[in-house]
């Protein structure tokens, strides 16, 4: 298979990274199945038409059944809000296409076991959108924590930072409420640090968490057809005002199976931070930090280092040495977040070529979901929740 038709359902802050991701892909990894850009979908007609010309798909439709039941769509990249991808990756799945969906991968467990199981049944590829991983130096650190060279692993902590929302002003986007978030900064920021807690350390075994609303009602948002990101959005002045249903902080505390402790913090009030997606991995050999807005960059430290010069390393991850790095600039030249994209269509394309599952998919979607939830039942029911008892 030389290419592979793509259908996008959702064109706003996703719908433009993965466009993005799609374009640059053949021309710094032209070995791999090239992705073509067939159609983009949408409900808003004229926002849907400036999006397809200005991101370069070919066609557009308005109805994403539609999309789905064309012969020219090999793949349906879902990257609408969250409420849509249940029912939207099941149709896709019956109809024999491949998946990548956005995380979190559903509303609550039962529906992304649902997806899974669809997947699985009609026997496509399936990935979801976990894009962090694919920084060249996450990849890194995964190499350290696999090959040994931090030993034991003791600690994770990682925290994903936001502001956008410190404003009480700030209207009440769909990322406020639960009935098209399923959940507020735990599900959109702390997703992204479970992963990475999962895909470093290993299986969360129990969590214990809590979490809190700070603004509890926002100014309805003004309708516009603008192609912003959803995160600068603004409210007519004297707007009537809607209640937030999500959480604006969610912190826990974890145990994963192979013993180590975890700690993980998801917010959107914290002035300053624009997009600390940060951790830290200790372990019996040395440790490593990562800080997604100095991306190229995994801080090392080593015990068998002599003391005369122990103490953390800046690794700038731009080398030969470095995973996806030989595809871009030479050494020294830095990458950025839209490159992550870019690397996990490569990894979606390289496994339908090889016939095999993409990772991260619907499988750690699920074990996400799994995780969450189990952290809202420790917050509920004030106690440490296992993540068996969700099964």
């Amino acid at each position: 298979m030389s290419k592979i038709r793509v259908g996008m359902i959702g064109y706003k802050f996703m719908g433009k990274a993965h466009s993005n991701g799609y374009r640059a892909l053949p021309m710094f990894f032209p070995k791999v199945v090239r992705p073509e850009m067939a159609v983009i979908c949408g409900r808003d007609a004229v926002a849907l038409e400036q999006a397809r010309a200005q991101y370069g798909w070919e066609q557009a439709e308005t109805d994403w059944r539609k999309l789905i039941a064309r012969d020219d769509v090999d793949l349906v990249d879902i990257n609408a809000p969250s409420d849509a991808h249940k029912e939207i990756a099941i149709a896709a799945a019956e109809a024999g296409k491949h998946i990548f969906c956005e995380k979190p991968l559903a509303l609550n467990l039962a529906d992304s076991i649902e997806m899974l199981n669809a997947a699985e049944k009609a026997g496509v590829k399936h990935m979801v959108g976990f894009n962090y991983r694919f920084a060249p130096a996450i990849q890194l650190a995964k190499k350290l924590v696999t090959e040994g060279r931090l030993g034991e692993i003791y600690h994770f902590r990682g925290f994903f930072l936001q502001d956008w929302i410190v404003d009480p002003s700030f209207p009440l986007v769909w990322r406020l409420q639960k009935e098209i978030a399923g959940s507020g900064a735990h599900g959109d920021l702390g997703a992204h640090v479970i992963d990475m807690a999962r895909f470093l350390v290993g299986e969360i075994k129990e969590v214990i968490g809590m979490s809190e609303t700070f603004v509890k009602e926002r100014p309805l948002e003004a309708s516009s057809s603008e192609l912003n990101t959803g995160l600068s959005k603004k409210a007519d002045k004297d707007a009537p005002r809607g209640a937030v249903t999500v959480d604006d902080a969610t912190l826990f505390l974890a145990r994963f199976a192979n013993g180590a402790l975890g700690s993980i913090e998801a917010t959107r009030f914290a002035p300053g931070h624009r997009c600390t997606n940060s951790f830290e991995i200790n372990g019996s050999k040395g440790s490593i930090k990562f800080d997604f807005e100095r991306v190229n960059e995994l801080e090392v430290f080593f015990t068998d280092d002599a003391a005369d010069v122990q103490g953390f390393r800046r690794v700038h991850a731009t080398e030969g040495a470095h995973a996806y790095s030989e595809a871009w600039w030479p050494a020294g030249h830095s990458i950025g977040y839209e490159h992550t994209f870019t690397h996990e269509f490569h990894e979606f394309m390289l496994a339908i070529e090889e016939d095999r599952q993409p990772v991260p998919n619907f499988v750690d979607g699920v074990e996400c979901q799994a995780v969450l939830e189990a952290v809202d039942k420790s917050i509920e029911e004030r106690r440490w929740v296992s993540i068996s008892e969700l099964r």
